[in-house]
């Protein structure tokens, strides 16, 4: 059970927050430049984008939000100067059944394997089970991207699907990796955390 005084969008090193349609744009068109976030982020072809084909897709994720009410996205932060370092989401949840898919990034090299990954992840979970109040959240991972794999089985997920050679990369085919884990379990492992 959440405290009130629980800090939602803060952690050591990170703070959730809004997006900002000035700043942001330029900074998440150079992680697309960067086919490892690319094809560590999503699973649909790789591609450039410019900064306004960003804030295009800016503008239909809060359309989305407001009109749908089936996403919660928010931007990662660094505590010490509030850059843009990657994206949080909770998304196509469906209500009745309690189920929403997650998905997180940081998007610059020099911002990764720093612990960022864990706190922002830590701070989703919170968001969808203690004030979404979710039964279940996925993660659907390729099998290449072990690093987001060792996160997720750090946090109890567990694997619950596997399509094999799903996904073709570089002319090599890769499982996708459906990874489940339960509000109960969630609760589980934070009693007495505090």
């Amino acid at each position: 059970m959440l405290s009130i005084q629980t800090q939602l969008f803060e952690s050591q090193d990170i703070r959730f927050g809004p997006i900002d349609h000035e700043a942001h744009p330029e900074i998440e068109s150079k992680w697309t430049h960067d086919a490892e976030f690319m094809r560590l982020m999503e699973l649909k072809p790789a591609r450039p984008l410019s900064p306004a084909m960003v804030k295009k897709q800016y503008e239909a994720v809060e359309k989305e939000m407001d009109e749908e009410k089936n996403i919660f996205y928010f931007t990662i932060r660094a505590r010490e100067d509030d850059r843009l370092i990657g994206k949080a989401v909770v998304e196509w949840i469906d209500w009745t059944n309690g189920n929403g898919y997650i998905r997180l990034g940081i998007g610059a090299e020099e911002n990764r394997r720093k612990g960022f990954g864990s706190q922002a992840l830590n701070m989703l979970l919170r968001y969808a089970f203690g004030e979404l109040n979710l039964y279940r959240v996925t993660a659907v991972v390729p099998a290449y991207n072990e690093g987001a794999i060792r996160l997720f089985q750090k946090f109890g997920f567990v694997e619950e699907v596997r399509r094999r050679k799903a996904v073709n990369r570089d002319g090599e085919f890769w499982d996708i990796i459906a990874f489940g884990l339960l509000n109960s379990e969630w609760q589980d492992q934070n009693q007495g955390r505090g």
